[in-house]
């Protein structure tokens, strides 16, 4: 459920009762049930109140949230059905500490914690509404099994999560028996135009690998400006692509006409390390290269916790990307004057570390901003980053979508995902996913076997 593109006009009007999970990964949330009514218990009032304070996405969510039952509201008490306004919207109310008749989830599997009150609010509705179907909406697996052991009816959020995620967008094509001429003339020709309405071509910018028996040509076809444009293997910053799918991420991240990409693929196949090699072959362009990633903290505790200042908190979170800048470095030992220039960006913050927390608010103007570990973003967060892109900034989203350390993420919901499905047919936009990993045989050997 929750999905705006369907609704079901011919099916009984629902109850749908949201837990914090839900909101703290999209504050709209309240909005997306199309004639259905929404109920909040009490007790996500009381834990968003415990997150309203903070820079992190999960404050702003939280805030956002409780602005928005305010202001839909208005004078009414918030314990009764109100109209959500929009014509054809459902109603909501805030749901008091009120216990279920028959089957009581406090009595059942403890008293005390917030996730039974909450099956709790969702039971008790079940029993003064008999005639509706109450459904439990929870991003936590846990409670909503433990929703589905007491009959209670439940369901995670779907707004936001991609379909059939194993079919998720590639982009890249292998075209067999292309045309021979086409072929012929990519080797003498680095950019030629072409008519999409004789190929078979994608609707959006794309990569091919054009064969034709033992000929071949990798190129980049620019949707708008319907042209094939070679691809270069070409090193940068003395560091080379190992396959063709690095070839084409490093076209897409060097190429002027697209302003954000996204890279995709398993650990070691140099998703971070192509995305800053780029960056610094393009440092004259741009003001400033910035590389951040989302902190996530074991054991869900916040980074606060840990001993020292802001910068001995998170280097430990940053020092992958350190580790690629450093490996960078090393490709220029006995070049002592562009080991030295490296430094200088450094400590001049031309190139800056920072996680991702630290640049909230900021406009990002002649900037090549490079996000890593994307896949730990919701998309909420994905799309705010690229809503604080100013003029001649290029974005990068680099990640695995299957290693997800931020919890009520997965493969389907994370907003890396998001961004390649939705984006997709973007004349701005260029995605590519990595296959191969390039790290070692022995961390191949971890991807394919373990």
């Amino acid at each position: 459920m929750a999905k705006k593109s369907k609704s079901d006009s011919k099916s009984a009007k629902k109850i749908f009762v949201l837990d914090t999970s839900v909101i703290l990964y999209d504050h709209n949330a309240l909005n997306n049930f199309q004639e259905h009514d929404v109920a909040i218990p009490i007790q996500v009032l009381e834990e968003l109140d415990n997150f309203k304070s903070g820079n992190d996405t999960r404050n702003f969510e939280a805030r956002s949230f409780i602005r928005l039952i305010d202001k839909t509201s208005k004078e009414k008490l918030i314990s009764d059905w109100i109209s959500m306004g929009a014509s054809g919207s459902g109603k909501f109310k805030v749901i008091l500490n009120e216990k279920p008749l028959k089957v009581d989830a406090e009595q059942i599997y403890g008293k005390g914690k917030t996730d039974h009150k909450i099956l709790n609010a969702a039971l008790s509705l079940r029993e003064e509404n008999p005639d509706k179907k109450v459904v439990l909406v929870s991003k936590d697996i846990c409670l909503r099994l433990k929703a589905k052991a007491l009959d209670l009816f439940a369901e995670d959020y779907e707004t936001g999560k991609i379909k059939n995620v194993d079919e998720l967008y590639a982009g890249k094509t292998e075209l067999l028996n292309f045309d021979i001429n086409i072929v012929d003339q990519l080797k003498h020709d680095k950019v030629i135009e072409v008519h999409d309405n004789t190929l078979s071509l994608k609707t959006g910018n794309h990569f091919y690998i054009l064969k034709n028996k033992r000929k071949s040509a990798n190129v980049f076809y620019n949707h708008q400006l319907k042209t094939f444009s070679s691809v270069s293997t070409d090193a940068i910053f003395r560091i080379k692509p190992k396959n063709i799918e690095q070839a084409f991420a490093i076209h897409a991240l060097l190429d002027p006409d697209i302003s954000l990409v996204s890279i995709q693929g398993n650990a070691g196949t140099g998703k971070t390390l192509l995305a800053i090699a780029s960056a610094l072959e393009q440092r004259k362009n741009f003001r400033q290269i910035f590389v951040t990633r989302p902190i996530v903290s074991l054991s869900n505790k916040d980074i606060g916790f840990l001993p020292g200042d802001a910068k001995s908190k998170t280097d430990p979170f940053m020092a992958p990307i350190w580790d690629n800048l450093r490996f960078i470095k090393e490709q220029f030992i006995g070049d002592d004057k562009m080991s030295g220039k490296i430094d200088e960006l450094i400590s001049s913050e031309k190139i800056a570390i920072a996680p991702l927390a630290f640049i909230r608010g900021r406009t990002l103007t002649k900037i090549f901003f490079i996000v890593d570990e994307a896949q730990n973003l919701t998309p909420h967060e994905v799309k705010t980053i690229i809503s604080r892109a100013g003029e001649n900034t290029k974005i990068v989203f680099t990640g695995d979508i299957y290693q997800i350390d931020t919890p009520y993420l997965d493969a389907e919901s994370n907003g890396l995902s998001y961004l390649i499905e939705n984006a997709r047919n973007h004349p701005l936009y260029a995605h590519i996913t990595l296959q191969k990993g390039e790290r070692s045989e022995l961390a191949n050997l971890a991807n394919a076997l373990l």
